[in-house]
């Protein structure tokens, strides 16, 4: 598949193979823009597009968090910096923002701080909002009340060093009111006017200089001058509206960016206060009706909790705030013709229903396919089983609305029902994979409601999922067998030759044996020579020694990615344990399933998956077959040094009143512990809150260490 065919290829549709292919052409793809944009001032595409490259890239590393790279750009603020200008580390990291790009996204989000901090369902910080400058991001330290050094921002730890052109702009003071704390450092954006904008267009052009194609790109430029004399005769202006290292002032966001302006520092005065989601939005939508109006470009809206004390108990992912993130404004539409639905089977059954369009430019892109999610989607029923587009069904032949940027791809967000035709007849979807033609079903939930997605339940005699479960087995995270890429995997599948051909993983390991007696060889096939044959056999030999959470990551088994393998793998120890406990399991309510579920990460769904992978005799019989061929390495669970608790299974229940769950979590596996669900014989304290129940009355009955959230706080209190 062509990198154009599989970059509009939906994120739901790829195999891991694609994926992995596709996350490398992104990561290359997204650092260009990214030098181009922060290093040389000249984007080569719109932030429509930009925003739609990162969100791509974002959705494939939560479909397949094994794949996550090295330089994935999730991982990844700014660009290197430029090596015109000496460098200056950052005392604290400059983190770039998390995006939204719909009113609904604004709930998700708050609900998500709510969720964290443990707040009740009704209860919500109070955030704050202002608009996104569309400018240059910009850090100044005072030391003794002057001004010492600016820098840009960079890579998020090392930025540029601009500061004699820093003192070129006028917004910006060079000493600071008596009083100010030792060591002020000033974060916001450098930007330029709209008029001022054009004024400078016109002065360039009329010198014969170069005319830069907006103000963003006019406002980095200038800052970056080599020459300070040059940067003085740019009109920049500037908005503070964060800070770096300097010591707390105020209680509040709001109130430490208004004692920004006490000491002189511009901020903007549309940023305010809202104690309520609705208040989010609907600030928001005033400065997207305002937009036009303002004399600076902004391209969205940021909302931050105002409590500092509450930012300090989100704090931070990888390259962005928990309690902070950006609301976009609209991606670009365009409307089009829906030629066909096709159905494509993924690795683990799913049928996927993916929308061939009229092709049609959208954000500058032509586009020819959208996904259309699942067949409730199409229906015009939503995840909640509510009514979608007001219960607008989506048809072949229909006009509709195609929505790119901002989305992981494009998708079809309506239909122009006016326009659609008297012989439109409702899309009927498939109940037999058209694969293999077994039955597709949709399983029912844990709720009693029905999966969304429809599986085929062919297994291993589905053509379709066989190929994907080889190229999954023998993939980066999994196996990771060089030169048995998605081609061969396909090309082995598909022989005739019986004695070549590989249909389950056993027969990679057999594979040299198989060829060396066969009288038609590997060499004689057109794309393999004798040295690529012999690499080949190598590369899998070097695979018969596998660490165990990669076998059972390769196994394919439905919700156990990367991670939960790697749980599963340090509960069990070795193969021998993990299997004979999967199997164990299948007793129901018995101490197995309960050790199973007491896991911490593996909730009754994975656990499932994982059982019912084993009660499967083919699956066994397969498994069985590979384990004749390779050995599986044991994995020692994590274990930190010096803590009380290190090693120690740990359990939680009843109301804690100090931190959230999710805080008392993450502190214990910081310090090496193992969080369980559930009480069980191995289990080795529980810590007990108000209104706990069964939980401690089996930890009492079983003489297991209980003690309150206090006492928690004590034993683990300095590390």
């Amino acid at each position: 598949m062509s990198d154009q065919s599989l970059a509009l290829k939906p994120v739901e549709s790829l195999t891991l193979e694609e994926a992995q292919a596709e996350l490398g052409r992104l990561a290359a793809e997204i650092a260009v823009h990214d030098k181009a944009y922060h290093g040389a001032d000249a984007p080569l595409i719109t932030d429509a597009e930009y925003d739609a490259l990162r969100a791509r890239n974002l959705a494939i590393e939560e479909r397949f968090p094994e794949l996550v790279r090295a330089d994935s750009p999730s991982r990844r603020v700014g660009a290197t910096p430029s090596e015109a200008f000496a460098e200056i580390r950052h005392a604290r990291p400059m983190l770039s923002l998390d995006n939204l790009f719909s009113d609904e996204d604004v709930v998700d989000f708050a609900d998500s701080v709510r969720r964290f901090l443990g707040l009740g369902a009704d209860a919500l910080p109070v955030f704050t909002a202002e608009p996104k400058i569309d400018g240059l991001s910009l850090s100044i330290r005072y030391e003794g009340g002057r001004l010492a050094v600016a820098a840009t921002r960079g890579d998020g730890l090392t930025g540029e060093n601009v500061t004699a052109n820093v003192r070129t702009i006028a917004d910006i003071p060079d000493t600071l009111p008596a009083g100010v704390p030792d060591v002020v450092e000033i974060r916001g954006e450098v930007y330029m006017g709209r008029k001022d904008f054009l004024a400078l267009n016109e002065r360039m052009r009329a010198e014969g200089g170069k005319v830069f194609a907006n103000p963003r790109n006019a406002a980095a430029g200038s800052l970056r001058q080599l020459d300070p004399t040059i940067t003085a005769k740019r009109p920049l202006r500037f908005f503070a509206y964060a800070w770096g290292d300097m010591p707390r002032l105020e209680t509040t966001q709001y109130d430490t960016v208004r004692r920004f302006a006490d000491w002189g520092f511009p901020v903007n005065d549309l940023m305010v206060r809202c104690p309520s989601v609705e208040a989010m939005i609907a600030h928001y939508h005033r400065i997207e009706a305002d937009r036009a109006t303002l004399d600076y470009d902004i391209d969205g809206v940021v909302y931050k909790v105002d409590d500092l004390t509450l930012q300090d108990r989100l704090g931070f992912r990888s390259r962005s705030p928990r309690w902070a993130t950006a609301h976009k404004f609209p991606a670009e539409r365009a409307f089009t013709v829906l030629k066909d639905i096709e159905i494509q089977v993924g690795r683990t059954g799913a049928l996927t229903p993916v929308a061939k369009l009229e092709p049609v430019t959208v954000g500058g892109v032509v586009v020819s396919n959208a996904t259309l999610h699942n067949e409730d989607y199409i229906k015009g029923i939503g995840q909640s089983g509510l009514p979608i587009r007001e219960g607008r069904d989506i048809r072949v032949g229909d006009t509709v609305i195609v929505q790119r940027a901002g989305d992981v791809i494009p998708q079809i967000v309506d239909v122009v029902t006016d326009k659609r035709g008297p012989d439109s007849v409702p899309y009927v979807f498939p109940t037999l994979c058209p694969a293999c033609g077994s039955h597709a079903v949709r399983e029912e939930r844990g709720d009693g409601r029905l999966d969304a997605v429809r599986r085929c339940t062919g297994g291993l005699v589905c053509p379709a999922q066989q190929v994907e479960k080889l190229k999954h087995f023998a993939s980066r995270n999994a196996f990771d067998i060089e030169g048995l890429g998605d081609k061969q995997i396909e090309f082995f599948h598909a022989l005739e030759e019986p004695e070549l051909r590989i249909r389950t993983p056993a027969d990679i390991f057999t594979l040299e044996a198989r060829e060396a007696k066969s009288f038609k060889r590997l060499r004689d096939f057109p794309g393999f020579g004798a040295t690529s044959v012999k690499n080949l056999f190598a590369a899998i030999e070097a695979r018969r020694a596998i660490a165990l959470n990669r076998l059972i990551f390769g196994l394919g088994i439905r919700h156990v990615g990367e991670t939960n393998a790697k749980i599963l793998a340090r509960a069990y120890g070795t193969w021998d344990h993990f299997q004979e406990a999967m199997i164990a399991a299948a007793d129901k309510p018995g101490e197995a399933w309960a050790e199973l579920n007491a896991v911490d990460g593996i909730g009754t769904v994975v656990a499932e998956a994982v059982v019912d992978f084993f009660a499967e005799p083919h699956n066994r019989d397969a498994v069985a077959a590979l384990l004749a061929e390779v050995r599986p390495e044991a994995m020692e669970a994590l274990v930190a040094v010096a803590s009380p608790v290190a090693g120690k299974t740990v359990v939680f229940t009843g109301s804690l009143e100090k931190m959230t769950r999710d805080e008392a979590k993450a502190t214990a596996e910081r310090l090496g512990a193992k969080v369980a669900g559930s009480v069980s014989k191995k289990t080795d304290l529980v810590v007990a809150g108000p209104g706990a129940g069964s939980k401690l009355a089996k930890a009492t009955e079983l003489g297991i260490e209980v003690i309150d959230e206090d006492a928690w706080l004590e034993r683990i209190q300095g590390l």
